[in-house]
């Protein structure tokens, strides 16, 4: 497929169905304690399966709001190794409750399926624009998507094994595609070089940290503040509506899939299952397209248009056990409304102005 192909695709319109939008919870912070310094003895993990049998999806149905309060909490970690622990309350809204959506089973193959669906994007022109430059690299080996001018959204798995964080991530970076100047201040043809930015601090939500594999993938999702701010475009984020209620019921990301280093590679898909916090896709990917930003066209009814929106975050694989039948898919975490609103808070630092967005 050719870039023009690419763009064609991306530019695609169809008439909305429903209406995204409404109100988010307010997700108050408690208190904040000091807890000791991170080890940061992990081990990376480029490529993250879990797997979810009947007594799995028993477990998730069985949540009261006590459990999303507790595990909507967070850590937040710093360069030096401080750690601090915010616990936080849910105060439901428009969007606070979570709807249960019944998985449908297909079985599938794993990572690719049938055809490669993949292609590299090349072309600095390509590359340099949106939604494509919204994509960064984590220097521990994973994707992210910059969703402010400080902030980069990932997987929590690239930063944090669930028992301890990652041996990279005390000096994390966040890196950029950018263009090599050359003498006369001109940029030479096709050429790029990742340039990378510290990062100042990481938050991880406690679903991620010491939960049962069933619920962690659940919160497999991070966020990094940088240093200083970019100046790049970044891509906002929304409460993940229903696969149907994006245009053609698709979503895209694009992310440094490993075995094609030093390559921006995007791929689209339908969603095939979701439920109330993760969507089921079979979008071809590899080791190090962890943590891209799943986004979807979502239909704005006050500009009157389609807008991409980040609506979760790639995480892995899940192996489903159903009446013990093996089932395989790819899987993104949903940006649910609480979730929207811990990401949110964690951005703007007040809850209140979270709660319209």
């Amino acid at each position: 497929m050719t870039c023009c192909q690419v763009v064609a695709v991306l530019l695609l319109s169809f008439l909305p169905s429903t209406a995204a939008g409404g109100l988010v919870p307010a997700l108050i912070p408690r208190s904040t304690l000091q807890l000791g310094k991170a080890r940061f003895s992990a081990q990376p993990v480029l490529e993250l399966t879990t797997r979810c049998d009947d007594a799995c999806a028993r477990r998730e149905a069985a949540l009261v709001p006590q459990d999303f309060q507790e595990y909507l909490s967070y850590e937040t970690v710093y360069a030096n190794g401080t750690r601090t622990l915010t616990t936080v309350e849910l105060s439901p809204q428009g969007g606070g409750a979570e709807k249960r959506r019944r998985r449908r089973h297909a079985r599938r193959k794993r990572q690719i399926y049938g055809t490669d669906g993949r292609f590299s994007i090349s072309g600095n022109h390509f590359l340099m624009d949106y939604p494509f430059s919204t994509t960064v690299k984590i220097s521990t080996g994973c994707t992210g998507v910059l969703v402010s001018s400080r902030h980069v959204l990932t997987a929590a798995h690239c930063v944090h094994d669930g028992k301890d964080y990652v041996k990279g991530a005390k000096k994390i970076k966040v890196g950029f595609l950018t263009p090599v100047q050359r003498a006369g201040n001109r940029t030479g043809p096709g050429r790029l070089a990742m340039r990378w930015a510290r990062v100042r601090r990481t938050q991880v939500p406690r679903g991620w940290i010491r939960s049962p594999n069933s619920v962690s993938m659940d919160y497999d999702y991070a966020l990094l503040e940088l240093r200083r701010p970019h100046r790049r475009p970044h891509m906002k984020l929304t409460v993940a509506p229903a696969a149907e209620e994006m245009a053609g019921k698709r979503i895209h990301f694009s992310g440094f899939d490993s075995d094609r280093p030093g390559e921006l590679v995007y791929r689209f898909c339908g969603v095939e299952d979701e439920t109330a916090h993760l969507i089921y896709q079979h979008c071809d990917a590899r080791p190090g397209a962890s943590g891209s930003g799943v986004y979807g066209k979502v239909w704005d009814p006050i500009q009157h248009k389609w807008e991409r929106k980040v609506v979760g975050v790639f995480s892995g694989h899940q192996w489903l056990e159903v009446a013990g039948e093996q089932q395989d898919y790819n899987v993104a975490v949903r940006l649910t409304a609480p979730k929207f609103a811990q990401i949110c808070y964690w951005i703007k630092g007040d809850y209140k102005s979270c709660q319209n967005e």
